[in-house]
């Protein structure tokens, strides 16, 4: 009878430890080769980005008028900067406009210094987590788990294995689906958000039956139960 005993262990073992498999839930799995990440990532500027622009130069009072609160990008992607009139920055990077920038400055100021910032950063989170919104960010280098993690991360019912970003380029859509499980993911181009980006984390089907989660108190019981009828079997 001693056998019934130890098949009933490893059973429970074996319903235990399948349950909980990490696959499903573990973050950036496998090999972690962090080599081709992008350190020098720049965020595209679009229309209707609030745009910071500092000019520092050598002779301060003559960078006053360029130094306005903010810049709005219009509709058509420009921006009506002091002096110089309209000019184009949507589709431009935060590096190529600093350069423009510079180049068309450098006849009015000398050694000019431009610092660009965009104000009204913001990622839209959806679906399967804690606190589902708009998310504001004071910078424009922010991943997908700092979005992530302004949601409240994902519940235990996400599929993290399938997480849908849906991005604008130069006005057009793009539907994108990313494995936040794998390690990899951080060479991927959707590792670092551009500004508006749309994250969609859709639930698992299991999410229907709670049981399809593990239940250590659940399972101790019918352990419990499975031992005791054991032992009275044996007697």
């Amino acid at each position: 009878m001693k056998n019934y005993f130890f098949y009933i262990t490893i059973i429970f073992l074996f319903l235990f430890s399948s349950c909980v498999s990490k696959k499903k839930f573990v973050y950036l799995q496998g090999s972690q080769d962090f080599s081709n990440i992008s350190t020098n990532y720049d965020p595209i500027i679009q229309n209707d980005d609030l745009l910071s622009i500092i000019v520092t130069t050598q002779e301060v009072e003559a960078a006053v008028p360029f130094n306005l609160p903010n810049y709005l990008v219009d509709n058509e992607g420009k921006i009506d900067f002091p002096v110089i009139g309209n000019i184009q920055v949507s589709g431009y990077s935060i590096k190529e406009l600093k350069s423009m920038l510079k180049q068309k400055l450098t006849t009015h100021l000398i050694d000019p210094v431009i610092n660009v910032k965009i104000l009204n950063f913001k990622v839209t989170v959806l679906g399967d987590v804690s606190l589902p919104g708009i998310k504001s960010f004071n910078n424009h280098r922010v991943t997908l788990f700092d979005a992530i993690g302004a949601s409240g991360d994902l519940s235990v019912y996400a599929k993290r294995y399938n997480v849908l970003i849906v991005r604008d380029i130069q006005g057009l859509k793009t539907f994108n689906r990313v494995d936040i499980t794998k390690a990899d993911f951080v060479n991927s181009p959707f590792y670092y958000m551009d500004q508006n980006d749309l994250v969609y984390v859709e639930q698992r089907k299991a999410k229907i039956n709670t049981t399809a989660l593990p239940s250590l108190p659940l399972y101790a019981s019918i352990f419990s139960l499975l031992l005791t009828v054991t032992l009275l079997v044996t007697k």
